[in-house]
């Protein structure tokens, strides 16, 4: 079962964190991470993550830490609002495999959402770094 899964050091987002795998940053600090989804759903979908907590999900997620991420991520929406003007915004976090967690550190996706405009799949189509970063340096403006 997914829900009691131990943390994985290796997965994607940990070596993010110790910059083995790079990524189009939007902001961080010694607690947390906001950064572009290479599968996004939307234009402007970013991801937040806890860089100090080794949480699976939700559950096993410190008070202290979770705070921190749930305020980042509302920072994020904040700019995502001001650069890119949606129509309205999902924060969305998935628990387990059987809830569509398919990575399993703790993260909140910020999604931007227009009307009339369909999402993308979650985990879709990857984007290229240069097209990420075009969309990140208009959120990053408005931080």
């Amino acid at each position: 079962m997914s829900l009691t899964k131990s943390y994985d050091p290796d997965n994607i987002f940990a070596k993010i964190i110790s910059g083995e795998f790079s990524s189009v940053k939007i902001f961080e600090d010694d607690h947390v991470l906001a950064f572009m989804d290479v599968f996004p759903q939307s234009e402007g979908h970013m991801l937040v993550i806890s860089k100090t907590a080794t949480a699976v999900n939700l559950l096993d997620m410190p008070e202290d830490a979770l705070q921190k991420v749930i305020l980042a991520s509302q920072l994020a929406a904040r700019a995502a609002v001001a650069a890119l003007s949606p129509d309205g915004v999902r924060v969305v976090q998935f628990n387990g495999s059987a809830a569509g967690q398919s990575v399993f550190h703790l993260h909140f996706h910020v999604i931007p959402m227009w009307e009339g405009r369909a999402l993308s799949p979650h985990g879709g189509n990857p984007v290229e770094a240069d097209e990420l970063e075009k969309t990140a340096q208009k959120i990053r403006e408005q931080l």
